[in-house]
C-alpha cells in the first residue's frame, strides 16, 4: 500500500477516534519515530491484538529494525531488533511489498503492512492477533493497520517537504547574496531562478503547478511526454484541482508555445452562442451578426486552444467538434468557406465521461478523439504532502496583496487543514487561506481563524458526553414525551404520530418509565 493506494475514501465509524489520535500524536511530534511508540499504544488499546510492532529503516546501511513494540520488552525473538525478510514480525510485508494477512503455526495471525516512502519501503506496521479472533475484530485491526501506515506514509512525505522548502529557502538566501542570479515568483510556483529550477536543486513545481508529491510528480512525468507531441490530452479531475494550469503547462512545454494560448469554459456559454465563439460568424449570419468574427478555433491558430468542461457540450455541437477533431477544418455560422486549423486541442472535464457516454449525453466517437492521451488529476485530500506547500505559498500570495504578514500556522490549524477531505480541492484550500488571513490579529494562523466547515468537534471543545447508545435513548424519550404531550396522554394517536404501532410503543414507555395518563388534560 502506497500513500495514494485505493483506500475506502473514509475509514469506518469505530476506527475514526483511534486514528485520530495516531493522526495527531504523528503531528504533534517533529520526529516521526519519536512518535511511533504513542501509535503502537494506541492500535493495541482499540483493536484485539496480543503484540504491536512499528519497524523503520532510519538508514540504508542499517537496514530495517523495530522501533516500537507494544507491550514494552515484546521483540518476538528478533536479535538486535533487525527485520529479516519473509520472517515473522514485519518481514512478511517487506518480502511481498504488500499487505499480508497471515496465520503462523503458533495459533496466531499475524497482519503486516507496508510504509512507502517515495518509491520504496521506509517502514512496517504489525499487529498478531488471536487465530480465533472474531471476523469483526480482524477486519477492524486490518483497517487500523492499513490506515495507520498510511497516516506515518503521509506524515513522512510532510517532513519531506518542509525539510526541502528549509534547505530551498536557506540556498535562495545565499543564491541572491551571491549575486549569481536573479529570482522570480510565478503566478502558483515556488520561487525559481531564470533558468525554472528550483534554488534547492530539487523542483517543487512545475511550470506554475505547485507540488511534490508523488501523484504530481507522475503529472509532471506525462505531462513532458505528450507536450512535444500533437497528440489531443484530455484532462480530467475534480473541480479545483487545477486543470487549466496543466493545460497551459502543455503548452509551454510544447512546438506551440509561440503560439497563443486560447481557452474557454464550455459550460459558460449559452448554447445559442457557443458555436459563434467556437467558430466564428459571417456578416448577416444571424440578428446582430453586424460583422464578421473570428471563433477561438481561428483565433488560436499557430497556438493551443483549451475547451474547458468539454462535458458540458450540447449533442449538435459535439457533431462539428468531432469533424474538427477528424479533419482539423471547420466554417463559420452563416459561411461555406472551408477553414483549416493547426491549434493544438487540450480538453478538459471534472465529469465521468465514460458513465456520460453510456447514459447517451456524451457522443462515444466524440470521447474516443478526444481521450487519446488522457491526464487524470489527483484530488487534494490524495495529495497529502502537498497541503502544507500550498497552504504556505497562498499565504505568501494572499499576504502580499493583504499587506498582511503571516508568520506560521498554528499546530491545531495545521491538524484540521490535513484531516480535513477538501471537496473543493486546491480552489477550497486557496479560499480557506484567504479567510484565515483577514480573521488573524497576531500573525498566526489558528484553528478558530479556519472556515467552520473546517473544525472539529475536539478544536471546539463540544465533543460528545456520552455514548451513541446513550444520545439515541435520549432522543427517542423525548420524541415519547413530545408525541403525548401534543395528543394530550392519547397512546394510540401518540403512537400513530410517531409511525409505530400502539404494541412497539407501549414497550418504549414502559423501558423509560413514562406514564400516559400524566399527560393527559382536563381541557
Amino acid at each position: 500500500m502506497t500513500a495514494f493506494s485505493p483506500l475506502r475514501k473514509e475509514p469506518g465509524t469505530q476506527a475514526l477516534p483511534t486514528l485520530f489520535a495516531i493522526q495527531r500524536n504523528l503531528s504533534l511530534h517533529g520526529d516521526v519515530v519519536s512518535a511511533f511508540s504513542s501509535c503502537v499504544k494506541k492500535l493495541a488499546e482499540n483493536s484485539a491484538a496480543l503484540e504491536v510492532f512499528i519497524a523503520f529503516a532510519e538508514g540504508s546501511d542499517q537496514g530495517m529494525r523495530l522501533a516500537a513494540v507494544w507491550p514494552e520488552g515484546a521483540d518476538a525473538g528478533i536479535e538486535g531488533g533487525q527485520v529479516r525478510m519473509g520472517r515473522t514480525p514485519c518481514g512478511l510485508a517487506l518480502e511481498k511489498e504488500d499487505f499480508v494477512s497471515q496465520g503462523n503455526e503458533g495459533g496466531l495471525l499475524d497482519l503486516e503492512a507496508p510504509i512507502w516512502s517515495e518509491k520504496s519501503i521506509a517502514g512496517i506496521v504489525a499487529l498478531v492477533l488471536p487465530a480465533a479472533a472474531p471476523m469483526e475484530a480482524v477486519d477492524l485491526a486490518s483497517e487500523l493497520l492499513r490506515w495507520t501506515a498510511f497516516l506515518i506514509e503521509e506524515a513522512l512525505g510532510l517532513r519531506s517537504a518542509i525539510a526541502q522548502r528549509l534547505r530551498n529557502t536557506e540556498r535562495e538566501a545565499s543564491w541572491d547574496l551571491s549575486g549569481k542570479g536573479s529570482t522570480y515568483l510565478s503566478a502558483g510556483a515556488e520561487t525559481k531562478t531564470v533558468e525554472g529550477e528550483t534554488p534547492g536543486g530539487e523542483e517543487m513545481s512545475y511550470c506554475g503547478i505547485l507540488g511534490s508529491s508523488t501523484a504530481m510528480k507522475e503529472v509532471f512525468t506525462l505531462i513532458e511526454q505528450v507536450a512535444g507531441t500533437e497528440a489531443t490530452v484530455l484532462v480530467t479531475g475534480e473541480s479545483g484541482t487545477g486543470k487549466e494550469l496543466v493545460a497551459k503547462a502543455i503548452h509551454e512545454k510544447s512546438t506551440a508555445s509561440k503560439g497563443p494560448f486560447v481557452a474557454v469554459n464550455c459550460s459558460a456559454l449559452p448554447e445559442t452562442i457557443i458555436e459563434s465563439e467556437l467558430f466564428g460568424h459571417e456578416k448577416g449570419s444571424f440578428t446582430g451578426a453586424t460583422t464578421s468574427r473570428l471563433g477561438r478555433f481561428e483565433a488560436a491558430k499557430d497556438g493551443s486552444l483549451f475547451l474547458d468542461e468539454i462535458g458540458d457540450l450540447s449533442p449538435t455541437v459535439q457533431v462539428k467538434l468531432l469533424r474538427i477533431l477528424q479533419e482539423r477544418s471547420f466554417e463559420r455560422v452563416g459561411g461555406n468557406r472551408v477553414i483549416r486549423t493547426n491549434a493544438r486541442i487540450i480538453a478538459a472535464t471534472h465529469r465521468d465521461l465514460t458513465t456520460e457516454v453510456e447514459k447517451g449525453s456524451f457522443r462515444e466517437d466524440l470521447f474516443f478523439r478526444l481521450n487519446v492521451f488522457p491526464i487524470h488529476l489527483p484530488p487534494l485530500r490524495e495529495r497529502g504532502a502537498d497541503i502544507l506547500l500550498l497552504a504556505d505559498y497562498f499565504i505568501e500570495k494572499l499576504g502580499t496583496s493583504t499587506g498582511q504578514r503571516i508568520k506560521r500556522i498554528s499546530s491545531p490549524a495545521l491538524d484540521l487543514l490535513m484531516v480535513y477531505h477538501w471537496p473543493g480541492n486546491v480552489r477550497e484550500l486557496e479560499n480557506c487561506i484567504a479567510r484565515a488571513i483577514i480573521l488573524s490579529t497576531d500573525g498566526v494562523i489558528h484553528s478558530y481563524n479556519l472556515p467552520p466547515s473546517l473544525q472539529s468537534a475536539t478544536s471546539t471543545g463540544t465533543e460528545p458526553l456520552s455514548s451513541f447508545d446513550g444520545a439515541i435513548a435520549r432522543l427517542e424519550k423525548e420524541l415519547l414525551v413530545e408525541a403525548l404531550k401534543i395528543e394530550r396522554g392519547n397512546s394510540a394517536l401518540a403512537a400513530r404520530r410517531l409511525g409505530v404501532t400502539e404494541r412497539r410503543f407501549r414497550f418504549a414507555l414502559q423501558k423509560y418509565k413514562l406514564d400516559f395518563r400524566s399527560y393527559r388534560t382536563k381541557l
